[in-house]
């Protein structure tokens, strides 16, 4: 746990730990691993593994454990990577060559968002503005690399607070200017119930008992008899440092110290109320912090150790404050400021909104390229079946006239000597046939009654005949 400590100044434990709670010095609980939060740094995985993988190697742990911080920071660490086993640097080498891979597809990414297709990247000069790593070489892990690795993660670090910090005062002038413009959309009566409101909730959150100061003595006894349930009138400074120390490894860092702080954060804010915000808490978090390592770390190497603690304990400052301003008692940002990010808000409004309309006229544009595409596809199809129609009547033209274009007609089928020698009878046969085919018979009773008619006309027609 100390390589992490000392090579990352405990910035890979940035998350909160609640104390754990002891009956008695003697009855210690096992300690919870704590959990690993991320740095915020876009090379954050490839730092963890890279420790990991040092921290298997015997002589490695052994150098860094025995090393400072200004060994660290200078890169006379980073020697020791040359008598490092082979596996070990086989593994590193591997780790390496994911991270350009990874960088790479990063590069690309950005890329072809941002310009033409099938333009050529040169992958090494772009990789130079990666500093954690040599781009020179992009296939093994060299001292090079720990040396570059190492300085990167502690400036990035060391602007971690400063970014933390920037980015509240953001969200409280953003939270300020939503009030106001929300203020704005009310009327009279309603605003002034609102604004009521407001100054209610302002003033409950301020009602809350008396926060100690971060590292004092009144401070330390709280956390003593509350959280480690010991007797207020027993603290030992040497034992509190002891206790708190959860991982064994000879000093405080800054997740350990944060931890203490968790009874006075609990006095000003209650994830339930509606006054209380759990950003600003975070604020407060990081206040407490950088007020303990100011006063309390002599070497500022982001780290307690007993000695500091011990000499702590006896300083003046910390011991005859008269309790601690919280966020809400400070001046976060100036009315300047505020003016100015209003002005930013407008600028990016403004710049929106332009855009928002020149998409709507490109919108439109398509709209209408769309409607005379359909027209044109339109007019086309119809030119289509009309050349067809044309086609295929002067195909029919075509086949109906002669070589020279006169007209064509088809003759009749000759008839058959023996079929013109019959006698005429013979030729109307068939006709009378055909009509006769062409009578519908009657029914038999018909038919016959019919014959019997026609005998019968016969006999009256010719009377004298038997």
């Amino acid at each position: 746990m100390k390589i992490c400590a000392l090579l990352l100044f405990s910035f890979l434990g940035l998350g909160l730990t609640v104390p754990i709670e002891r009956a008695t010095p003697k009855k210690e609980a096992e300690p919870p691993p704590p959990e690993q939060q991320d740095t915020g740094l876009y090379y954050d995985r490839y730092l963890r593994e890279v420790i990991d993988v040092l921290e298997t190697d015997g002589h490695f742990r052994e150098k860094l454990q025995a090393a400072n911080a200004d060994d660290i920071k200078s890169g006379k660490l980073s020697k020791e990577l040359d008598f490092v086993s082979h596996n070990v640097r086989t593994k590193l080498d591997e780790l390496k060559r994911q991270e350009v891979s990874r960088l790479r597809m990063l590069i690309k990414a950005k890329m072809d968002a941002t310009m033409e297709e099938n333009v050529q990247i040169d992958h090494m000069s772009l990789l130079k503005q990666f500093e954690h790593l040599d781009p020179q070489n992009q296939h093994t892990f060299e001292a090079r690399d720990l040396e570059l690795l190492i300085q990167a993660a502690t400036k990035d670090l060391e602007n971690y607070d400063a970014a933390r910090h920037e980015e509240f005062k953001r969200y409280e002038m953003m939270k300020e200017h939503e009030r106001r413009e929300y203020l704005k959309s009310l009327d009279e009566e309603k605003r002034k119930m609102e604004e009521a409101h407001f100054e209610e909730m302002k003033n409950k959150h301020k009602e809350h008992p008396k926060v100690n100061v971060p590292g004092s003595m009144d401070q330390l006894k709280e956390v003593w008899e509350e959280t480690d349930g010991l007797d207020p009138n027993e603290f030992n400074p040497k034992t509190f440092f002891k206790l708190h120390d959860t991982n064994g490894d000879g000093v405080l860092d800054e997740q350990e110290l944060e931890a203490l702080f968790t009874k006075e954060l609990e006095k000003v804010y209650d994830p339930k109320n509606e006054e209380d915000d759990m950003v600003e808490m975070e604020e407060e978090r990081l206040r407490m912090r950088e007020h303990v390592m100011k006063n309390v770390d002599a070497n500022h190497d982001r780290m307690v150790t007993l000695d500091e603690f011990l000499k702590s304990t006896e300083k003046k400052e910390l011991n005859e404050a008269d309790g601690w301003e919280t966020v809400d008692e400070t001046q976060i940002y100036t009315d300047e400021e505020l003016r100015r990010f209003e002005q930013e808000l407008a600028a990016q409004e403004s710049a929106l909104n332009q855009r928002a309309e020149e998409l709507r006229k490109e919108h439109e544009q398509l709209q209408q390229q769309q409607i005379e595409l359909d027209a044109q596809k339109k007019e086309y199809k119809q030119a289509v079946l009309q050349m067809e129609q044309k086609k295929a009547q002067q195909i029919g033209a075509d086949a109906a006239a002669g070589p020279n274009g006169e007209l064509k007609f088809q003759p009749e089928a000759p008839h058959s000597e023996s079929e013109n020698a019959k006698p005429v009878e013979e030729q109307v046969k068939p006709a009378e046939q055909q009509q006769n085919s062409n009578v519908q018979p009657g029914a038999p009773g018909e038919a016959g009654q019919k014959e019997h008619e026609a005998h019968h006309s016969q006999g009256q027609d010719h009377p004298g005949q038997s």
